[in-house]
């Protein structure tokens, strides 16, 4: 072999191993890629299932509620306070220790009006408007969730009677 032919070998060689390691590095990058991608794929899969399991047992939590309501609604028209009574009572605090332990939070109706919270379904003058006159359904969050809104009477401000000459 001469000169010129060892080279063309030794040239023909460094360009092999050159575009070898750049198939490397290429297939070194798609695997770096793929891995990336199934890790964000793995971390939005747990966080569906996360958030499929917090509020899978919505339905059943507002349909408890309207349970709720109805006990308060039979403990405030009952005035005797008799064994039947206390033992509808203690049902009502059981099930409301329950459907808290699942993260029912009441939503507050004192004060201010707020439409994300509250439906209004009647209004009445007060000396201040916007405020909160009476609860007609309480309203509740499960977890950070709005799961019913309060329903209530809100004031509205009191209007200036105009004289006749206006």
């Amino acid at each position: 072999m001469d000169a010129q032919d060892e080279a063309e070998n030794g040239n023909d060689i460094e360009a092999r191993l050159q575009e070898a390691e750049d198939k490397a590095a290429e297939y070194l990058d798609l695997a770096k890629r793929i891995q990336a991608e199934y890790d964000n794929y793995r971390k939005r899969s747990q966080k569906e299932v996360e958030e499929f399991r917090k509020f899978a047992h919505e339905g059943i939590v507002l349909k408890l509620v309207e349970v709720l309501d109805d006990l308060e609604r039979a403990l405030d028209a009952e005035e005797d306070e008799g064994p039947f009574v206390e033992g509808v009572r203690q049902i009502y605090v059981n099930l409301k220790k329950l459907l808290e332990s699942e993260g029912l939070k009441e939503i507050p109706t004192d004060g201010d009006f707020d439409p994300r919270l509250h439906d209004c379904l009647l209004t009445c003058e007060g000396e201040e408007g916007g405020m909160i006159a009476e609860v007609y359904q309480k309203g509740y969050y499960l977890g950070q969730r709005v799961l019913r809104c309060a329903k209530v009477k809100v004031t509205s401000a009191p209007q200036e009677k105009k004289g006749e000459g206006e």
